[in-house]
This record gives C-alpha cells, sequence and structure tokens, in this order.
C-alpha cells in the first residue's frame, strides 16, 4: 500500500521511540542519479517570446537530460521541421539547439515562425514551450512636412511623436539638434506615447528644433523624427504686428492671456479604462494644462494606494504600482488643480492574469506495484483550461493505459508497471497565455543510495542550528534514520529535527554535540549509509569596542577593536565607513587591534565598523566620529541707521559646529568701482551680532560676514543689500610722485592714481604741475585725465624740477599736494677721467688711480667708474695670443680701485670710463704695465720608471704656469722603513731644461719618498709627490732564509747591533758628503725637451712632509701621491674678480678699496726641515689694502 506524506518537518518525541523518517512516494526534490535509467527532461529553452537580431545568427535553445541520453526533433508552425533538408540549418551536438546561419546568406524573416522541441528516449519523450521567433524592427519614420508652429505666450501645446511601430517597441526621448535632452517639468514633460505636453508655452520655448528620437535597443540603433520649429510671441510682439496691419480704427490690442484652470490634455474625457496583466507595472498618467501650471494628485477611491509598491514619475503625473495584483483593480482618480480650479479624471482598472501556477506537477518515482498521482493546478484571469499531454500526444488520443485515470487536474495512478514510465506534460491556458509543465512517471526497482559524500566535517558556531546532509535515492523511497557514535543507539530525544530530505537539524549545538552521525536509508531492497563529523567552534567576540570619538579637523583619531575567537578558526578584521570600504588614502592605516585616521578632515566624520570575520561566523562592532568644523556662515544680513559716512550692519550667526565662534569679520565689495573685489572693513568679537561701520564717499558698499571660530573660518555669508553713498571731493592726494627723463630733453612724471574707492566721486582728474628747482619760473600747471603719466617736453638736459600731483574731482579738490623732486633726461657724459696712473702691487695684483670728471660733463647721476684692462702679451713674448677685455665697476665718485686676479710676468692695458645712467663716457688713454715675475705652479707630473737594486728614474712634466722663467728643479728624497718612519732627506738641484733625472747607489727593496718642486728667480713654486721601491736582491733573500736559527742566538744578535752602529755612522757621513758633492755621480740622460713654457698646461697640488701610513698599513701603489695637512695652494693666482669691483660683486670701500686681506698657510718642514726651504708663495707676500 502506498506511503503516507510526511509534513515538511517532524520534531521527535521525548520518549525512546527510534528517530525514523517515513517519507511519501514522490521524490520531487531530489533528482534521480543519472546513472539510473530515466525519461527525459528539459534544461534550458528559448523564451516563449524570442525576438532575434536579424544581423546576427539565429540560436534557439533545447537542452534535456536522461538516460539513455534523448534525440532531438522539432516542429515549426505545428510541422515537423526537417532540418537535414536546409543546409543553414544545424543542429548542435549532443544537444537539441537549433543554429540558423543567416549572416552569409539567408534572412531572418524566412526563419519567422512558432518553434517546439522534442527530447526523446525509450522511457518517454519532454516538449518544450512554443518559441514564437521573430526578428527585431527598426522602421524608419515616414517623411513628412512639418509646418512650424507660432502661438502666443501662455497657450498649451502638444507636439506628437508618432514613433514607426518595431519590434520590441521603441524607447522615445526628445532632444535638440546638439544632441542635449531637452530639459522637463511640471510645466513641459513626455508622455508614455512619447508626445512633448506644455501646460502652458512662454517664449523661452522658441526654438527650431524640437527633434523626437526613437531608440531600438536590440538592434542598437536610433531613429530621428524631422525637427519641429516653435515661436512663442509675447503680448508686445503680437501688438507690434497688429499695428503694422490694422488701421488706427481697427486697431484695439492684443489683451495678455488670462489664467485659466485647468483641462487634461491626455486621458481625454471624464473617465478611462486601463487593462493590465497580474506581475506587470501598472501605468496611469494624467498631463493637464492651465495657467498657472496645474499640478496633479492621485488617490484610489474606496482604498489606498500600496505603500511600498507606489512610484510618482514624470513630476507625479504619472501613476505607477509594480507587480501588481487582482487587488489592485478599481477606480483611479487623477486631480489636477492650480488656483483657479481643479479637475478630476477617473480610470477603472482591471487586472487580469495569465495562468500562474498554483501546484505543477513534479516528477515521480514509484517501484512495480505502487501507486501515485500528478497533480497540476493553475489559476488566472479568467480560469486557465487545464490539458494533459503523454510523450507530447494528447493524453485524448494516446495509448491506453489501465494504470491511470485522469480526474480533472489530477492523474491518479495505481499499481505501476515498469514499461509504463512516460512523460506527462500539463497545459494550462487562457487568452492572455499558457504554461507548460513536464513531469516524468519513471517506474525504477532500486535499494538505496546516499548520496552525499561520505566523512564530511561541518563546522558549527555554539548555540546555533546545526544542519546535517544524507542526500538519497531508491525505489521504493527508503526510510531514514540518523545515529550518533560508531556504537550509538537511533537519536530519540526532542531536541532534533529530521526534515524530509533526510537533513538532521540540531538546532542549538552545544559542545557535547561534538562527534561522529551516521544516516542510515532502507527499503525492501537494501540499505545504505554514511557518516559525517560535526565539530563544535567557539563564536567569535568582540570583547574591546571601538568608542564614540569628536576630533578637530587636522588631528589623529584611533579606533580599538579587540577580537576573541576560537583557537581553531583564524578571523579577518574588515573596518567600513558608513557600511561602505575605506577611502583608499595613506590617511586611513590599519594595524592588528587598531584603526588609525590622520590628518582627519570633514568627510572623515561617521559611522566606523569593525567586522570580525571566520569562515563559519561574522560579529560587528560600530562608533561613531564626529568631526568639529568651522562655523556655517551667517545670515540674514540688514542695514539700518543709514548716514552718508556710516551704518549699522545686523546678522543672524550661523551653526557653531561644536567650537564657539571667537569673531566676526566684516568685509566690503564696492559694486561701482571695483565689482567681485572684497576688502577687509572690521572684525567684532563673537557674541556680538551688530557692528556700527565708517564708510567712505561715493561708493556702492555690500556687505558680508565670517564668523571665526579655534578650527577655522566660515565660507562668507551672502551679501547684504547695497548701499550707495554721497560724492564728496577727494581726501587724498596720488602716492609715489617722481620725475624722472626719459630722453635729454624731456622729463616724464610719474605717480599711482587713486582708485575708484579713493576717488570720492565722479569725474576723477589730476592736475600735475612743474618748475625748475633753481629759476624763478611760476609753477606750471595742467589738468589730465585719471592717467598715471605726464610728459614735459622740450627740458633742458639734467636739470632739477619740483613737482607735484593733486587730484580733483566734480565736487573739488583735494588738499594741497607735497612738493617732490626729479631730474629731466640724461646724456652720455662727455669727459673721460685724466690722470691715470697704475701702480703694481704684486704679481697678480694693480691699483689704478684717476682724477674724477667735472660733475657738470657728467649730464647724469654719476654712478661710477669702469675700467677695462686686458693682457696683451708675456714678458717671455712666447704667447701673443690677444685676451679679451675685463671689466670692473667702482660705484659713486671712487677715484681708485684694485685688479686683482692678474697673470705674473705679463704685460697688461687699461683705460677708464666715467658712468651714469645713460650709460659710458669716452674713455681714457690707454696705459699699459707689466706684472712682475711669480712662482711657478707644482710639475703637471711625476713618474718612477725603470725600479732596479740601486736606482731610480724620475720622469716629470714642466709646471702649467710657470710665472716666470725657470731656473731649476728642487728634488728631495727619503727612505722609509719597515715601521713606516722617515729616513734622512737628500736634496738635489737639477737644471730647468731636464725632465728625466736617474738616482744610483739606492737601497735595494727600500721605499723612497720623493718631493719635486720648480723655482724662479722669486722663488719655489708648489711641490708634487710621489713614491717608488727599489727591487728585491733574491740571493740575499735566500742567504738570509738558510740563517733563520742562527739569528736566534745572543750572540749573533750582538754582534748585528755592532755592525749597525758602524753602517749608520758611514751613512751620516756619505749624506754630508753628499750635500756637499762628493763621490755620489749621477748619470745623466740628455734627452731633447723642448722648453718648459710650451709644455701642455697641466696643474696639479703637491705636498711635503712627515710619511703616515693608512690604517691597513698598505704601502700606497707606485705612482701616487701622498697628501698631507701641509698642502700648499696652487701658485697660479688665487685671486678673483669677483673679490673686486661690482662689475663681478666685488666688495670696495668707499676709496675703492678691496675689502679684507691676502693671507696664507705657512708650509711645514719635511722629515728634516734643516734640510729643506719653504717655497715662497705670493699669498703669503701680500699686504691688507683698506
Amino acid at each position: 500500500m502506498p506511503l503516507k506524506i510526511m509534513p515538511k518537518k517532524k520534531h521527535l518525541s521525548a520518549g525512546r521511540v527510534p528517530l525514523i523518517l517515513f517519507l511519501c512516494q514522490m521524490i520531487g526534490a531530489l533528482d534521480v542519479p543519472l546513472d539510473l535509467v530515466q525519461p527525459p527532461t528539459i534544461t534550458q529553452q528559448s523564451p516563449k517570446d524570442y525576438i532575434v537580431d536579424p544581423r546576427e545568427n539565429i540560436v534557439i535553445q533545447c537542452e534535456a537530460k536522461g538516460k539513455p541520453p534523448p534525440s532531438f526533433s522539432w516542429t515549426r508552425n505545428g510541422t515537423h521541421f526537417d532540418i537535414d533538408k536546409d543546409p543553414l540549418v544545424t543542429m548542435k551536438p549532443g544537444s537539441g539547439t537549433l543554429i540558423i546561419n543567416i549572416i552569409t546568406e539567408g534572412k531572418a524573416e524566412t526563419y519567422e515562425g512558432v518553434y517546439q522541441c522534442t527530447a526523446r528516449n525509450e522511457r518517454g519523450a519532454a516538449v518544450s514551450n512554443n518559441i514564437v521567433v521573430r526578428p527585431s524592427r527598426s522602421p524608419l519614420w515616414t517623411k513628412e512636412r512639418l509646418e512650424p508652429i507660432t502661438l502666443r505666450n501662455g497657450q498649451s501645446l502638444v507636439l506628437p511623436c508618432r514613433p514607426p511601430i518595431g519590434l520590441p517597441p521603441a524607447i522615445i526621448f526628445w532632444m535638440d539638434n546638439s544632441f542635449q535632452r531637452l530639459p522637463q517639468s511640471e510645466r513641459v514633460s513626455q508622455g508614455l506615447n512619447g508626445d512633448l505636453y506644455f501646460s502652458n508655452v512662454l517664449p523661452e520655448d522658441t526654438r527650431e528644433d524640437y527633434i523626437c528620437y526613437a531608440r531600438f535597443n536590440h538592434t542598437q540603433t536610433i531613429q530621428q523624427k524631422q525637427p519641429i520649429s516653435l515661436k512663442v510671441i509675447s503680448v508686445d510682439e503680437l501688438n507690434d504686428t497688429l499695428a503694422a496691419n490694422l488701421s488706427d480704427t481697427e486697431f484695439y490690442g492684443a489683451k495678455p492671456n488670462k489664467e485659466r484652470p485647468p483641462t487634461f490634455l491626455t486621458p481625454e474625457g471624464n473617465e478611462s479604462l486601463k487593462e493590465e496583466l497580474r506581475g506587470n507595472v501598472l501605468s496611469l498618467e494624467c498631463i493637464a494644462e492651465g495657467l498657472p501650471t496645474p499640478i496633479i494628485y492621485w488617490i484610489k477611491e474606496d482604498g489606498t494606494l500600496p505603500v511600498n509598491r507606489t512610484f510618482y514619475r514624470n513630476f507625479k503625473k504619472t501613476l505607477q504600482i509594480t507587480q501588481v495584483t487582482e487587488a489592485d483593480s478599481g477606480n483611479y482618480q487623477c486631480i489636477a488643480k492650480n488656483p483657479l480650479g481643479a479637475v478630476h479624471h477617473t480610470i477603472a482598472v482591471t487586472v487580469k492574469a495569465a495562468p500562474y501556477w498554483i501546484a505543477a506537477p513534479q516528477n515521480l518515482v514509484l517501484s512495480p506495484g505502487e501507486n501515485g498521482t500528478l497533480i497540476c493546478r493553475a489559476n488566472g484571469n479568467p480560469k486557465p483550461r487545464i490539458a494533459w499531454l503523454t510523450n507530447g500526444v494528447p493524453i485524448e488520443i494516446a495509448p491506453e493505459d489501465p494504470s491511470r485515470k485522469i480526474d480533472g487536474d489530477t492523474i491518479i495512478f495505481s499499481n505501476v508497471q515498469e514499461r509504463l514510465s512516460a512523460v506527462y506534460q500539463c497545459n494550462a491556458s487562457n487568452e492572455y497565455g499558457y504554461l507548460l509543465a513536464n513531469a516524468f512517471v519513471n517506474v525504477l526497482a532500486e535499494p538505496p543510495r546516499i548520496l552525499t559524500s561520505a566523512n564530511m566535517l561541518y563546522q558549527v558556531i555554539a548555540n546555533r542550528p546545526a544542519f546535517l546532509d544524507c542526500a538519497f535515492f531508491g525505489s521504493p523511497l527508503p526510510a531514514i534514520e540518523w545515529f550518533k557514535g560508531t556504537r550509538g543507539s537511533a537519536l530519540h530525544e526532542d531536541i532534533y529535527v529530521l526534515h524530509d530530505n533526510g537533513t538532521l537539524e540540531i538546532p542549538v549545538a552545544q559542545k557535547d554535540s561534538t562527534g561522529t552521525y551516521t544516516c542510515v536509508a532502507r527499503n525492501k531492497l537494501g540499505m545504505a549509509k554514511n557518516e559525517v563529523h560535526l565539530e563544535i567552534k567557539d563564536p567569535t567576540r568582540i570583547i574591546k569596542q571601538p568608542e564614540h570619538a569628536v576630533v578637530q579637523r587636522g588631528s589623529k583619531v584611533s579606533f580599538e577593536c579587540k577580537v576573541k575567537h576560537d583557537h581553531t578558526l583564524i578571523p579577518t578584521i574588515v573596518w567600513l565607513k558608513d557600511h561602505g570600504e575605506l577611502p583608499n588614502e595613506e590617511r586611513f592605516s590599519v594595524d592588528k587591534d587598531h584603526l588609525v585616521v590622520t590628518d582627519v578632515s570633514d568627510d572623515d566624520g561617521g559611522t566606523y565598523t569593525c567586522t570580525a570575520n571566520t569562515t563559519l561566523d561574522r560579529v560587528s562592532a560600530s562608533a561613531v566620529l564626529r568631526v568639529v568644523d568651522v562655523p556655517n556662515p551667517p545670515f540674514d544680513l540688514e542695514l539700518t541707521n543709514q548716514l552718508d559716512k556710516s551704518v549699522q550692519l545686523t546678522w543672524t550667526p550661523g551653526d557653531d559646529n561644536n567650537s564657539p565662534i571667537t569673531k566676526f569679520i566684516i568685509e566690503y565689495e564696492d559694486a561701482m568701482h571695483e565689482a567681485g573685489v572684497w576688502h577687509h572693513q572690521a572684525e567684532v568679537s563673537g557674541t556680538q551680532t551688530t557692528a556700527q561701520l565708517k564708510l567712505s564717499p561715493y561708493v556702492n558698499y555690500s556687505f558680508r560676514v565670517m564668523a571665526e571660530n579655534s578650527i577655522g573660518r566660515s565660507v562668507p555669508s551672502e551679501a547684504s543689500e547695497q548701499y550707495l553713498t554721497k560724492a564728496a571731493e577727494p581726501d587724498q592726494n596720488p602716492t609715489a610722485v617722481e620725475g624722472l627723463g626719459t630722453e635729454p630733453d624731456n622729463l616724464v612724471i610719474t605717480w599711482k592714481p587713486l582708485n575708484g574707492f579713493e576717488s570720492n566721486g565722479p569725474g576723477l582728474q589730476y592736475k600735475v604741475s612743474w618748475r625748475q628747482k633753481d629759476g624763478d619760473d611760476e609753477w606750471t600747471s595742467v589738468v589730465v585725465a585719471n592717467v598715471s603719466k605726464y610728459i614735459v617736453s622740450g627740458t633742458p638736459t639734467f636739470v632739477p624740477y619740483l613737482i607735484k600731483v593733486q587730484a580733483l574731482n566734480d565736487v573739488g579738490f583735494a588738499p594741497e599736494p607735497a612738493v617732490v623732486m626729479g631730474h629731466s633726461g640724461e646724456d652720455l657724459p662727455m669727459v673721460a677721467p685724466g690722470n691715470v696712473r697704475v701702480n703694481v702691487v704684486n704679481s697678480t695684483l694693480a691699483e689704478v688711480h684717476w682724477d674724477p670728471v667735472p660733475l657738470k660733463s657728467v649730464r647724469g647721476h654719476l654712478q661710477g667708474y669702469r675700467i677695462y684692462y686686458w693682457k696683451v702679451q708675456s714678458s717671455s713674448k712666447r704667447n701673443r695670443r690677444h685676451i679679451e677685455k675685463k671689466i670692473l665697476t667702482f660705484q659713486g665718485s671712487k677715484t681708485h680701485g684694485m685688479l686683482p686676479g692678474l697673470q705674473p710676468y705679463s704685460h697688461y692695458f687699461l683705460n677708464v670710463r666715467v658712468v651714469n645712467g645713460k650709460g659710458e663716457g669716452p674713455a681714457s688713454s690707454d696705459r699699459g704695465f707689466h706684472t712682475p715675475e711669480g712662482v711657478p705652479s707644482a710639475p703637471s707630473s711625476l713618474k718612477i720608471v725603470n725600479p732596479t737594486l740601486d736606482s731610480l728614474t724620475l720622469e716629470w712634466d714642466p709646471p702649467s704656469h710657470p710665472n716666470g722663467v725657470l731656473t731649476e728643479y728642487t728634488l728631495k728624497y727619503q727612505p722609509i722603513n719597515s715601521t713606516h718612519e722617515l729616513g734622512p732627506l737628500v736634496d738635489l738641484k737639477i737644471p730647468a731644461n731636464k725632465t728625466r733625472w736617474t738616482l744610483k747607489n739606492l737601497n735595494f727593496s727600500t721605499r723612497y719618498k720623493f718631493y719635486f718642486y720648480a723655482q724662479t728667480s722669486v722663488g719655489s713654486g708648489s711641490q708634487i709627490t710621489e713614491e717608488a721601491i727599489t727591487t728585491v736582491d733574491e740571493g740575499k733573500m735566500a742567504m738570509a732564509s738558510r740563517q733563520v736559527d742562527i739569528a736566534t742566538q745572543g750572540w749573533f744578535i750582538g754582534l748585528m747591533c755592532a755592525v749597525a752602529l758602524l753602517i749608520l755612522i758611514l751613512l751620516i757621513v756619505c749624506f754630508v758628503r753628499r750635500n756637499k758633492g762628493g763621490k755620489y755621480p749621477v748619470k745623466e740622460k740628455e734627452d731633447a725637451h723642448a722648453d718648459p713654457e710650451i709644455q701642455p698646461m697641466k696643474e696639479d697640488d703637491g705636498t711635503f712632509g712627515e710619511y703616515s701610513d693608512a690604517e691597513d698599513h698598505k704601502p700606497l701603489k707606485k705612482g701616487s701621491r701622498t697628501p698631507s695637512d701641509r698642502t700648499v695652494k696652487k701658485e697660479d693666482s688665487d685671486d678673483s674678480l669677483v673679490d673686486y669691483g661690482e662689475g663681478v660683486n666685488g666688495q670696495f670701500n668707499e676709496d675703492g678699496s678691496f675689502i679684507g686681506q691676502y693671507s696664507g698657510k705657512k708650509e711645514k718642514e719635511p722629515a728634516e726641515g734643516n734640510e729643506s726651504s719653504e717655497a715662497p708663495s705670493p699669498v703669503n707676500a701680500m699686504n691688507s689694502f683698506v
């Protein structure tokens, strides 16, 4: 006998009855496993109303599953569609989907029709909906001639659109030629039919490009109607037109368009009908005309409008109700109202319904001999008709089946057999549509199987429900039992709930709910079981919640959020602002427990939420951040007690935004003279709301007020009303008055004019007066317009003038102005300085003297004297290259100056010129002078080559700047022992024409340090240093290694000390004799070298002093130079033009002398200072010049 259907949930009693779920024979909620034989099921199909794009291939979908896999066939317009006969139609492999290739050839219209798909296997046949295939259409507008429309101001108007009928219908909108949407309002709006309605027209509605557009989304095309021209004539224009065309007796004049009560433009009449289908959007529209523009209201008679489904569109001219039901039927009334009256229109709404399911038939799986039912219940308005089919054939003509009985919307099956498996179709239809459902009856005999994966792990938060799945299948349907633990008994406590799909629910899971659960499924053909595991986790909690904060803008705020969670779960902390993501800015930083916001701004205020997420739960806590801000601006500014030179201003303060207002700042604008420019007027305490303001004449004042608190200043208030003060004579004169000629025969008088605010009245002018300072002439005056310059022509050259500029306006003159002195224009000086004398101070410095020129010959402001000087050639006559002239300027009336940075041993010329504002005067006669010899620079290079056991060869290049005639070279050298101590110093003189020298009789394997410099008759130049090592005697090295054992004996050490003493005595004697020109001959290689003065110009600093080792005691590389703290400055002149004349930013005293002293740092002696002489430097010889 058939099993009874269980309720959705069954709560177990507290007794000891085993927890067994007796399931019904229907398993519609469970899919039949695909490895079992089953009839076809449609899984995917195209929509019933299928509009296709004619530019793309047509794809009609039909997918189905079944065992064995189904085959597919199609009907078109009720007859078989043989796709093999049409080369453009193919069926997707393994599917019933049709692909119709119309891109390369063919037209979509050819394949327009009603298609139905059938999926069939040995167990039955399923059919799809009737799929109506239609190509989309976007037709063009029919051509029409649109006459221009002319209306009187205030009339109503409807501009028709009448778009072409497309598929699907077009979306209508109005734009102009620039593709800008036309503005709409309560007065002008677009109706549901696309027409543009004007409740009344205004002159600004005049335009020639009212264009209706239709957009067809399916084909992504837009069609355009011809532009409509509208001209709205005002009453004045109409009267002018009538006057021009009628006689005086005929013309009475047009009257302004009278205001009128509303009337409806659409819908017409007092009543109308509207029908809509259930589930659609109900749209009701009322558009009225009238003057003034009417306002629309909506009500439902004998009912209320649904709150959550009612929306107003198009400035309340359209009422929309979404998801409309039969309960929304009734009378709706729209009311158009303006000050002159009201009008009503009633719309009777009827809601019809296409069929909709109450209970759709479900797949039925029965075992042989069982009973069952298929139920198909639908509703609609009108009531739908139910029709049954089996395997796509009306059941009335299908083969007889003694096991089934049809009872209206129900098919009853009894004692079914396996051969009676089939697919049944239920069709519910009325005049508004149809529903088609496939449901199979599959007769199977299958033992139970568990479909849920084995050993699944469920993790649940404590005190929350747990759901343990046990999806199953079997025929007959199995009974389900649950057990806890491997040896536990069937669950029987009332805390469990069993669902009809086999799921076990634990409504409140506790820690002791943890464990292994077993699901057992049994039917008469067998048994199956499955184990799942449940873990209960501690809930995630926020133990330290963020707190509300109030901070100032620009400061920092921190929110704390500490989370406690189950140790096996890893939470993710997320911060939100106002339920959205945090701003993507560096100011927001999140660490483990904190959110920090730096440089808080006004926009940062809001609600901050800390959310802790794990894989099982989610908790959150919020805090509000309030940011104090600058005050809101004051408002309601008012001017009272308006007098000629004062007014009282009052205002109402704005919100202080949680920070008290400390003061108010008042600014004014002069709309007459400086519109848009605001100036400071006054400040008052933050407790005041009134200020007495002093005013100036002839100013059109507007005032505004800003509030300030500890956070900052508010934006300005709205401007006050304007207040124009009376005119008066100027109370001040122009400033910055100057008189300065631009040409030898003119005087340019300039001044800073008064601004409009300072003019005090209209007609601002200036009275300009001048006369010679040293003459008896009367003042010459001229009145000029509001300018800033006046030029007096025909003046003598550079004559002092007295000048004054007075302001005046239409009311009167300003007070008497101050007198200033100026000069007429300058001319070039006439006389050159005389008696130019040069005193050569040293090889790089000369002092120049000259006699001043008469002041009258300057013919301008004396700016100073300028010296031009240049080098002609060196005294050696070897360098005749001309060098460009150098310039030094000495300001004021100086009559002497210093020329620094000269080249020693050179010949110079110079001349002197006087300078005024116009330029230079004539030059004095050229005066020549010589600079004496100086000390040379260091040799350009020094190299040691060809080292042997007892000799080293030195090669060098002459100094790059000999600064005279070289007389000789000095070479000093000394050995360096293994402990880096310097030995005795040897001094050797070498002729000036040599560039190579070999030293002999040196010690083998010994490092030597060399000091080398050149000399002129003046003294020694800077030195260059170098180090080198003689080669090693390998025989002696081997002998020393063989005597290692002897060297450790005491007698040997004593002997070696005696020998060392004797050697030391001999060395002293040798050095003494050598210094006196003794027996140490040196082989000189007389290579032909050019004169040192024409060698390549190189420059190098040398050092001469004690040897010092590096930290790592590594010997210096061959050819390296060892600098010391006794380095001598380069001997080429260190004097710079920058240190002298103003022409190169030099510093001079008033008498023209150089400010500062020449000083040099004396170089220390080498290891044996008595053997060396210091190289004299010219900087050491300089004295101080004042």
